[in-house]
């Protein structure tokens, strides 16, 4: 089922489409739904997957498509797009264990990755008990829960696990949508919370506004400095810190496995992909002010689900990129 939000019965000619990504869904739906109280203009984002949302804004069938892996300067080029990060957040993973609570597991990358790669299967295995001393761990097999759909959440998991694994990147690699050898897919981060509510054993990664909402017992995670740390704003604020966000080509920064004893490993940006020239260039004007708005208005709103705001100086770089999408004559829109 595509989870999506619509925030007008009836269309207006400046109401804005976009889908893809599913990790900034809350976000974007919270966001929507305050600036059609503010402006009266809907916004329906379909929550697709990654995959699905760049091949939408790439066919021209949505107004923009937002991606957790940024795309590359060829790739932007080749289809004449343009990219900015709209919102950051942490991808966590989460279990379902009888008597174990939210934040209590600890686990080290690689054991995540020996995990999905199938070779830890049992939740009292040694190297599983070794670092959860104090923990009822039970005798029961684990049941690894994985995206079906082409995900930025996919690709963030999958890059921090091909950062700290030297088998798992040459065994499953990192991307959109890989082959993992083991276990269930889930579509969407909706799907794979649904499934690790209801499997005993179960083990899956979400983006964390869905392990909060779902009442999912997160686990702590072993980052880069050795630290291991709770999955929270300011855990994701401080992988973020040192970002160099203008130092590549459509701010395409990936925030994984980053330096510092607080940073949260796992941590990305959601993108937006717009198309660089519009024929409806009054639709993409009220993209850009909608984003303008959130960047403006919307701190608190991400905050309360755990994502983290642009930082401000940022928020003036990206709108400062926005001049690159025109009309067919080459004026900004915006």
């Amino acid at each position: 089922m595509i989870a999506a939000v619509s925030l007008a019965c009836v269309a207006h000619a400046t109401d804005i489409t976009g889908a893809g990504a599913t990790f900034p869904y809350p976000i974007y739906a919270k966001w929507a739904d305050a600036y059609k109280k503010a402006t009266g203009i809907g916004v329906n984002y379909q929550s697709i997957g990654s995959g699905g949302g760049i091949k939408q804004v790439t066919a021209k069938t949505v107004d923009f498509g937002a991606s957790d892996m940024p795309m590359k300067a060829e790739d932007l080029r080749k289809n004449g797009l343009v990219q900015f990060p709209a919102i950051m957040g942490g991808v966590v993973p989460v279990v379902k264990l009888a008597g174990v609570q939210p934040g209590q597991l600890r686990f080290t990358g690689e054991l995540l990755a020996q995990i999905y790669l199938g070779r830890v299967t049992r939740w009292n295995d040694p190297a599983i008990a070794k670092m959860n001393a104090g923990v009822d761990l039970p005798d029961g097999n684990i049941t690894v829960v994985h995206r079906s759909d082409g995900s930025g959440t996919t690709f963030l998991w999958t890059n921090y696990l091909s950062k700290v694994s030297a088998e798992f990147k040459s065994a499953v690699g990192e991307g959109t949508s890989v082959k993992f050898p083991a276990g269930v897919g889930g579509k969407g981060n909706e799907g794979v919370a649904a499934y690790v509510q209801k499997i005993e054993g179960a083990i899956g990664y979400v983006e964390y506004a869905y392990a909060k909402q779902n009442r999912l017992a997160h686990a702590q995670v072993q980052n880069a400095s050795g630290k291991f740390v709770q999955s929270v704003s300011a855990t994701f604020m401080a992988a973020a810190a040192d970002a160099g966000w203008k130092s590549i080509p459509g701010m395409g920064v990936v925030l994984t496995n980053q330096a510092g004893d607080n940073a949260w490993p796992i941590t990305g940006a959601s993108f937006i992909l717009m198309q660089a020239r519009h024929e409806k260039s009054e639709t993409a004007k009220e993209v850009l002010r909608f984003f303008k708005w959130a960047f403006e208005n919307g701190d608190r709103m991400a905050e309360e689900l755990d994502y983290v705001p642009m930082p401000h100086p940022v928020v003036g770089d990206i709108e400062a990129s926005w001049k690159a999408i025109t009309d067919i004559n080459g004026k900004p829109v915006l």
